[in-house]
């Protein structure tokens, strides 16, 4: 094989992981898939392949010595690289903890080779002005090994999770691609631009090496030590080493700005690098727990990702595939040129769509602005096929003895400056246009989730006298057609089918709407003379969010008819609410005189080995605030839902009864086994038996698992399993805080599932009830030892349960021990992510109240919080 067919076979391997990548974008908008994938599939797959195939051939170029084995040791390391990497896509898919590790290593085996090839090579080789770089692709080898331990580590010790993915991150993200992509672009980026390297080029790499590197490190012990000042402070010294290489590319831009696609995209994905890594370093000192720092930056994956990888991987291809692989000088300027289509137009979209998708802009909108990012990319794809078959033809076309003057070697300027560039103003605008039409239109089509209210009008209509009838069918949570077409002036009679496995209804713009109706029956509806386009949607809570909405469009309308604007104030999510009951907070105001709050306090265990339960579904309206309902979907009229409590060991047979209006179901996390059958959805007046036996110890969280679930969840449908640890110690008192959020439909109605979506809670609440403890706190006796329980049931927030004035001797969290009475140490918060728990212990020294939060103090003042009375 050529060396140029070897380069385009192996590259051709990074462009399969780009397909694949942008094939988990596409499947994420319909399947529920880890975000990992997201991040991993091209950083660990596209960016790693490339960084081994190319890293190896600037080792190769600066230390003018070929690698022990050439391209056969490479070709191993890359498809160990390969396999691995598929392993852990796979296990992730599957969750088979076991390949994802075996995955890893393997992976980690072919880095730690190359690293120690590139080391053998250097010591073989002469010494030349740029040899040292290697030393990066050393450096950052090494990195790796660190990082992929740490992502190894998450399967031995997933209570240690927030801290280790932060680890993870900056070994890999900043260690292994930054530092390979940074000692990279000392080279590449003066090439790219045609501009002669600065004689302090070398100088400043060679100074910036270490501080990266010790930036990294100490970065990384942050999290592994449980420092986060140390985390803070070593993404500045990253920063520090980072702008020692910045500032000499900035001299060499000035000299000779960047013209092209290659050297745009180059500039461009090094300041997303840098713009995340500084939003981690400041985001290091703002928080307060590595679970809400965790939380946090997963805002920044995207410009990590999308920005600084993907940018940074199509730009240096962009400009190396075509002078390495074409064969000629003649070849490599036709695939650059091939390559350079539009490239203002792309770089401009891209990096527009990305900024955009950053701001809060409404769901549709940035779903369009994903579409211009991805259509980006798969534009990079194309082009990069259409310069390899454009340069190839040339190349055929110089027969054997092509000409090689010109040609361009890495770290080489043009004896000549390139050809003075077009005006590229109208391909900016352009893409300016196209960025504003895809905000536009998402906003036009979804005003209601922008906060624009469209008045509704009614115009007469002449009717025809005809009458059109349509089925329309469920599928899954889908409407059998997303589009159905009547003709202007027709009457419109639907007969709606209900062929899903939930209850449905069809409400439509105008105000007709259907009954509710359970899987198997129909309705036939009149929904009148047809002027406009007409949409319509299921109503029930969160189904119109999982899809479910169609549009009936109008043939043959008159000139002058505009679209349907009927659906004035029918905003997705919270169907027909009249008003926000989140105007009626106000939690400086004392409840009435009979209230009474939700039973804190726990009784020990029962002594029998099977516990049998009937849970009820039971929709009721309670108040959740002082002056504030809801309507609450609960198991057995309470949200949360009834305590169970055992021993490891111990049988539950639970009989799940739904009395309520719509299908649900329910998930106990105390349990292990198949989903399918227990956990199914229930019509109204159905039931099931759910029987499982506790085998760990903990507190578990239960709850509805039908979708949306982050609906059924947030409207009430949680609860705890209590199974004691087999050391537990009595205490004197004992008590259990279940943390919720609550969306705020109108007074008396449902949550709003808008709101649900996009994480935005009107109250955060301990028991179903915000502030109910300030106003009748909890009790306990100066000196007495208490244990608080603990559950994060979400649907989306965490939480860190702290007691002002007090210091826990006892932390217990997720199944194990991580401070026990008579330890030196003491805790202060017990952080917990949703569908975590634990519990706390503490003696409190003197009367007194003793006010306790989340210290996630914006939901400690939006309703998490309460007092232990102490006499």
């Amino acid at each position: 094989m050529s060396r140029r067919d070897w380069y385009l076979a192996t590259n051709g391997i990074v462009l399969a992981w780009i397909v694949a990548a942008l094939v988990a974008v596409g499947v994420h908008r319909f399947v529920d898939q880890p975000l990992w994938l997201l991040v991993h599939v091209p950083l660990l797959g596209a960016a790693t392949a490339a960084i081994l195939i190319w890293s190896q051939h600037f080792a190769d170029t600066l230390l003018r010595r070929p690698a022990s084995g050439g391209r056969l040791s490479l070709g191993v390391r890359l498809g160990l690289h390969t396999a691995g990497a598929a392993m852990v896509v796979a296990g992730v898919l599957v969750a088979a903890t076991p390949l994802v590790v075996a995955g890893a290593s393997v992976v980690a085996v072919a880095i730690l080779a190359h690293g120690v090839i590139i080391v053998l090579q250097s010591r073989k080789a002469l010494p030349t002005r740029f040899g040292p770089l290697a030393r990066y692709y050393v450096a950052a080898s090494a990195v790796f090994v660190l990082g992929i331990g740490a992502g190894v580590a998450l399967a031995a010790y997933p209570s240690l999770a927030d801290r280790l993915v932060t680890a993870h991150l900056v070994l890999n993200a900043y260690g292994w691609i930054g530092l390979t992509v940074l000692g990279t672009l000392v080279l590449l980026w003066p090439t790219v631009l045609h501009a002669r390297i600065p004689p302090t080029a070398d100088a400043a790499a060679r100074r910036g090496l270490p501080v990266l590197v010790v930036g990294i490190l100490i970065a990384a012990s942050g999290p592994l030590f449980d420092v986060r000042v140390l985390l803070a402070v070593g993404m500045a010294v990253w920063l520090g080493g980072a702008g020692l290489l910045a500032a000499e590319g900035w001299r060499e831009a000035r000299k000779m700005p960047p013209a092209t696609f290659a050297g745009w995209s180059l500039a461009a994905g090094f300041v997303w690098l840098v713009a995340s890594a500084i939003v981690l370093g400041v985001q290091a000192v703002l928080v307060s727990e590595w679970a809400t720092l965790r939380n946090g930056y997963l805002v920044m994956l995207g410009p990590l990702v999308v920005g600084f990888g993907v940018q940074v991987l199509t730009g240096a291809l962009s400009y190396l595939l075509p002078v390495v692989a074409l064969g000629s000088p003649a070849a490599a300027k036709a695939g650059a040129e091939a390559l350079d289509t539009a490239a203002a137009f792309r770089v401009t979209a891209f990096n527009g769509a990305l900024l955009l998708y950053l701001l809060p802009v409404p769901s549709l909108v940035r779903v369009l602005l994903s579409v211009v990012a991805v259509g980006v990319v798969v534009a990079f794809l194309v082009l990069a096929i259409r310069a390899v078959v454009v340069g190839r033809r040339v190349r055929r076309s110089e027969g054997a003895d092509p000409d090689r003057t010109g040609r361009v070697s890495i770290g080489m300027p043009l004896a000549a400056p390139p050809p003075a560039q077009p005006r590229r103003g109208r391909a900016v605008m352009a893409a300016v246009g196209l960025l504003a039409l895809s905000v536009t239109a998402g906003v036009v089509a979804d005003p209601a989730a922008a906060g624009i209210a469209i008045a509704a009008r009614n115009e007469s209509v002449v009717a025809t006298g005809n009458t059109t009838e349509v089925t329309v069918t469920v599928q899954g949570m889908r409407f059998d057609s997303p589009v159905i077409e009547v003709p202007y002036g027709d009457r419109l009679v639907v007969i709606f089918e209900n062929t899903g496995t939930d209850v449905h209804d069809l409400t439509f713009a105008n105000g007709v709407r259907t009954q509710r109706l359970a899987p198997g029956e129909s309705e036939t509806i009149n929904a009148g003379i047809i002027g406009r386009d007409l949409e319509a949607w299921c109503s029930i809570a969160g189904h119109r969010q999982m899809g479910m909405e169609l549009m009936f469009h109008v043939l043959g309308a008159p000139a002058g008819v505009a679209d349907s604007d009927d659906h004035a104030d029918m905003e997705m999510g919270s169907d027909e609410v009249a008003g926000d009951a989140a105007a009626d907070v106000d939690l400086q105001r004392e409840p009435a005189d009979d209230f009474e709050s939700a039973a804190a306090a726990l009784t020990p265990a029962r002594p029998e080995a099977v516990h049998r339960v009937t849970l009820r579904v039971e929709e009721v309206v309670a108040e959740i605030a002082p002056g504030v309902s809801q309507a609450r979907w609960t198991f057995g009229g309470t949200a949360p839902g009834p305590v169970l409590r055992g021993r490891v060991g111990d049988r539950f047979e639970i009989t799940l009864v739904n009395d309520g209006t719509i299908g649900h179901s329910i998930d106990f996390h105390a349990g292990a086994l198949a989903p399918d059958g227990p956990m199914r959805t229930i019509a109204p007046g159905e039931s099931l038996t759910y029987v499982f036996t506790a085998a760990k110890a903990g507190i578990w969280m239960y709850h509805c698992s039908t979708m949306p679930m982050s609906m059924h969840i947030a409207n009430g449908m949680f609860g705890a399993v209590i199974i004691d640890p087999p050391d537990l110690t009595p205490v004197d008192r004992e008590y259990l805080l279940v943390q919720g959020e609550l969306y705020l439909g109108a007074q008396g109605d449902t949550g709003h599932a808008q709101k649900i979506a996009s994480q935005t809670p009107d109250l955060v609440a301990f028991n179903g009830s915000a502030d109910q403890y300030v106003h009748r706190p909890l009790e306990a006796g100066a000196g007495d030892r208490v244990r608080v329980w603990v559950l994060d049931a979400g649907p989306n927030t965490p939480t860190s349960f702290h007691v002002v004035g007090g210091q826990f001797d006892t932390v217990y969290r997720e199944g194990a021990y991580a401070l026990r009475a008579g330890d030196p140490g003491g805790s202060q918060a017990l952080a917990l992510e949703p569908a975590q728990g634990g519990f706390v212990e503490l003696v409190f020294p003197e009367p007194g109240d003793y006010p306790f939060v989340t210290h996630r103090m914006s939901d400690a003042e939006k309703g998490a919080r309460g007092v232990f009375r102490i006499e």
